[in-house]
């Protein structure tokens, strides 16, 4: 079977997107025309005007999470791994005490991964990737470790699609006087997230996913208290999140070559998001297309990994059909022909794919997505959609 060719002018992908396959992924994911087109002029990274633009940025993003005066935005190159590392980087504690990172999926197991690459104390409450993590279970492991001074957990662990009870955890974290992070790359933007109500103390994301920019840079929201006592803590040069703040705080300006197209792209982003009514109405969209696919994809026979209602609205997971006539390579070609890119599955253990839901995408779109699969496994000849016990 070919390869999708992005280059065929006579392809016309489904409502418009006809240069490139509709992204049905966590991120990077598909972008609305005007975020694209905000892209292609070029601005100074010292400019004024460019430094003025930064700030407003970092003033939106503070505002979206819900903060006060006591917290800072602090913007970064690169994608949202290099926050997560900025940020253990400056915050997890060095000797005596230690960083309790919650996992159930890829993204939990990377900042433990971090941690430890740091050197830093390191207590791992690790579950499977079928189901959330309970607050109770982070309380009991805080109990029995009083060392444990900062908690980190994802909010949506986009290896499945669940979403953890982060405003219960921290609850729990601050009752008992813990700094409580946050890895809200796939939720912020959709979720409705306010720092200060929550307790959450720092937050890392990203400038794509549900905040629908072009991927390039993330960002670290944190305690301004937190900042400065993270003074000369970071292992690294580039990702010293206290630096980078410095820099912001002193000339308005990243201390390295800042991506710029994309940071402006960013800035419409950020509008589009306010003209569709803020986060939760970007969360009822993402939640009608999840809805949709979940009910298309039911009734062919797929089996989602999660029951229905635990998966979150942002990537929803399928086991493979058993049947020995679906392969998945060339059910990912069939789809890339017919202008939809998914990703494979993120389990160990059972084989999966995984269908975004989130991005410039609607109702009408996973109706497409569903319709299309529909045929794609007819075609194969693909009858039992029972996945492999």
């Amino acid at each position: 079977m070919s390869v999708y060719n992005f280059h065929n002018p006579t392809f016309r992908g489904p409502d418009g997107q006809e240069d490139m396959p509709w992204l049905l992924t966590p991120g990077p994911l598909t972008t609305s025309r005007t975020v694209k087109l905000a892209a292609l002029a070029d601005w100074g990274a010292r400019d004024i005007e460019f430094t003025a633009l930064i700030a407003d940025i970092r003033k939106t993003l503070l505002a979206l999470a819900g903060c006060d005066e006591t917290y800072e935005c602090v913007l970064l190159q690169g994608p949202g791994t290099y926050a997560m590392e900025a940020a253990l980087g400056a915050f997890a504690p060095r000797k005596r005490k230690k960083t309790l990172v919650v996992s159930n999926g890829v993204y939990g197991e990377r900042a433990a991964a971090i941690v430890n690459r740091l050197n830093r104390p390191l207590e791992h409450l690790a579950k499977p990737d079928l189901r959330a993590i309970s607050a109770t279970e982070v309380a009991a492991t805080l109990d029995a470790d009083k060392l444990a001074t900062h908690v980190w957990a994802v909010h949506v662990e986009t290896t499945t699609g669940i979403v953890n009870p982060i405003t219960d955890m921290a609850h729990e974290a601050k009752t008992r006087g813990r700094v409580f992070m946050v890895d809200a790359m796939a939720s912020f933007g959709a979720f409705p997230i306010d720092m200060v109500q929550q307790g959450i103390d720092v937050l890392v994301s990203t400038s794509n996913k549900c905040l629908e920019g072009l991927p390039g840079f993330a960002f670290v929201l944190a305690k301004r208290e937190l900042l400065m006592q993270s003074q000369g803590e970071s292992h690294s040069l580039a990702l010293d999140l206290y630096e980078q703040w410095q820099g912001f705080e002193n000339k308005g300006q990243f201390r390295f070559t800042p991506p710029t197209h994309v940071i402006v792209a960013f800035r419409q982003a950020l509008r589009e998001l306010q003209e569709e009514g803020g986060p939760t109405a970007r969360l009822d969209r993402y939640t009608r297309n999840a809805n949709v696919l979940l009910r298309g994809l039911i009734g062919l026979g797929l089996q989602p990994l999660q029951e229905t209602g635990n998966s979150g609205p942002i990537i929803q997971t399928f086991l493979q059909p058993s049947d020995s006539a679906f392969s998945f390579a060339a059910f990912y070609q069939a789809l890339r022909q017919r202008g939809f890119a998914i990703y494979p599955g993120a389990l160990t253990k059972k084989p999966s794919f995984r269908i975004g839901t989130i991005g410039r995408l609607d109702e009408n779109v996973m109706r497409q997505v569903v319709a299309a699969i529909a045929e794609i496994l007819k075609d194969m000849g693909v009858k039992n959609m029972s996945p492999e016990k």
